[in-house]
């Protein structure tokens, strides 16, 4: 059973910082992209950041380019998101997710492709 559990959100005031986990099984993690994206109340759901587990390279949204972080442990299957600098405008529930498909810089972007989700992490960030 393929499972994916986020864990880190919170409340924290803008200029902080946040360090999401998403704990992974039941799939070959290397094999696979893992994705963070995130859902703001009213709107449609949208991709962070993203990183192939078998290179590390990665993929990040323009607005969060030098302030959020993607990381993998390969070996405990984990993926981190550190998040700095933090701005009310990154207030949403944060999904962890995986994809088997090809990867490419767009991946990030088609979020319908994705296989597996986890169930999110409210991160709310007050002005």
């Amino acid at each position: 059973e393929v499972q994916l559990v986020e864990s880190g959100g919170g409340l924290v005031q803008a200029g902080g910082s946040l360090r999401l986990s998403c704990a992974t099984s039941g799939f070959p993690f290397d094999d696979y992209a893992i994705g963070w994206f995130r859902q703001a109340p009213g709107e449609g759901r949208e991709g962070v950041s993203c990183i192939r587990s078998r290179d590390g390279d990665t993929y990040y949204k323009d607005s969060v380019k030098g302030r959020f972080t993607i990381s993998t442990d390969n070996a405990r299957k984990m993926v981190y998101l550190e998040m700095n600098n933090l701005k009310p405008d990154d207030t949403a529930v944060y999904y962890c997710a995986a994809d088997s498909s090809p990867w490419g810089s767009s991946i990030c972007d088609v979020v319908a492709l994705w296989d597996y989700w986890g169930q999110g992490t409210q991160v709310t960030v007050s002005s």
